[in-house]
């Protein structure tokens, strides 16, 4: 339910209703600070905010015959409000409208797709907390390195997922930004307050500087920004689909009743939905590329950037959406096994060990060169003859020089690997 309803909520920012709503609430706003500032008379303004309407329909009729979707909203609006309609976009430009209504669908957007993060980045923390302890094989190359914690995986996403959320607000507050400074943005027709006046009733901030356009570098940062949580949820994906191959199987993505797998094996359970969070996320990167290269326009401005930014701004925000919230049930509902993690631990005979008896031996007081060639020939030998590692270990002559029987059965122990996990979980504050 709630993907469903979030979906919904995305999508309605980018309906043609929804971006009209925005352009007439720019052009009220502008005709209210020009009211304010004594240029538009109240009872004009009165009869503006009164009557001025759309109709997306009509709208889209006279763009068939103007071939400019801002002087056939102009025109319909013009229908509803009659002769005090005149003062409608009075001394502005089409971008003027256009890039403010814009910034408050991105700013719409944004938040809904900051709950959404918000709601993950729990998600990860209880699942972090709940197998902080839970011991399982740690990977270097996709080789078995040292033991680690499961929880530890959700504690490094989870950390990681709070910095996207601070990226998220800053690309927020980025975009929030709002100008009605005319045809190549030098105020020449109306005053920098009534840019002032209009933004603080849209809840944006006035740009800086603008020539005919918000300067894109801003869009860039907010859609980069969705490419690298994008970047994180394909981390977290592509993880549990090496943790589900049958090989491994620590994890597996929760499999429905009714759910089929393949369409010529039964027995298949795939991940599928960490899979195509994968392939999305080259989506957003794509699309990110593309913002990137809306940032360098002709002069003032030209409208290059105009038909690349009416599919990547609703295609990236209604994605990342639908991302996130197809992973927080699927973290939530994802299937752990313990059991194989230890399984798996215990799968080279002790080799995980190596390490610990390398700096034990260093402990004794001989070189790390030598230290190390003693150890890889007894692991070497582990695995050929795939005998115990700490077994091979006691029936090494030279290594007993070194270390006792007793020494080596210490060093074959796994609470080294749990003992600084609640400093990591503490550091992170998710203890």
């Amino acid at each position: 339910m709630i993907d469903r309803y979030s979906r919904k909520e995305m999508s309605k920012i980018w309906d043609l209703q929804n971006r009209f709503q925005c352009m007439l609430d720019v052009e009220i706003a502008a005709c209210r600070a020009m009211n304010e500032l004594g240029m538009i008379p109240d009872e004009d303004f009165k009869i503006i905010v009164e009557k001025a309407d759309f109709d997306v329909d009509r709208i889209s009729e006279l763009e068939e015959i103007t071939h400019h979707d801002v002087i056939a909203f102009l025109t319909n609006i013009a229908e509803y409000v009659g002769p005090s309609s005149r003062w409608i976009h009075f001394g502005m430009t089409s971008s003027d409208v256009l890039d403010t209504s814009s910034s408050i669908q991105l700013k719409q957007a944004g938040e809904l797709i900051l709950r959404d993060l918000q709601k993950f980045s729990e998600i990860l923390k209880m699942k972090a907390r709940e197998y902080k302890d839970t011991l399982c094989i740690g990977r270097s190359h996709g080789i078995h390195a040292e033991p680690t914690t499961y929880g530890l995986k959700y504690a490094l996403w989870y950390d990681e997922m709070q910095r996207n959320i601070k990226r998220m607000e800053n690309a927020i507050s980025i975009v929030s930004v709002g100008q009605i400074s005319g045809a190549v943005g030098n105020y020449a027709h109306l005053s920098p307050e009534i840019e002032e006046i209009s933004c603080k009733y849209l809840d944006l901030e006035p740009v800086n500087i603008s020539t005919q356009v918000i300067q894109r570098d801003r869009i860039s940062e907010f859609m980069n920004t969705l490419a690298i949580i994008g970047s994180t949820i394909e981390k977290i994906s592509l993880e549990i689909r090496h943790l589900q191959r049958t090989e491994v199987l620590e994890v597996e993505e929760n499999f429905s009743k009714g759910q089929k797998g393949s369409s010529a094996m039964p027995h298949k359970r795939n991940p599928i939905i960490t899979e195509r969070m994968c392939g999305m996320a080259r989506l957003l990167r794509s699309n990110a590329i593309a913002a990137l290269e809306n940032n360098a326009l002709w002069h003032e401005r030209d409208i290059s950037h105009s038909s690349v930014e009416r599919i990547i701004l609703p295609d990236s925000t209604i994605l990342m959406n639908y991302m996130l919230n197809k992973m927080i049930p699927l973290i939530e509902n994802l299937l752990v096994y313990p059991e194989k993690m230890m399984q798996n631990i215990k799968l080279t005979n002790g080799l995980v060990f190596s390490q610990v008896v390398l700096l034990e031996l260093a402990k004794k007081g001989i070189s790390r060169e030598k230290a190390y060639v003693l150890v890889q020939r007894n692991a070497m030998e582990c695995w050929k003859t795939r005998q115990p590692f700490a077994d091979i270990l006691i029936a090494d002559e030279e290594i007993h020089e070194y270390l006792t029987e007793a020494e080596l059965h210490d060093i074959f122990s796994y609470e080294r690997y749990y003992k600084n996990v609640d400093f990591i979980f503490n550091r992170i504050g998710i203890l």
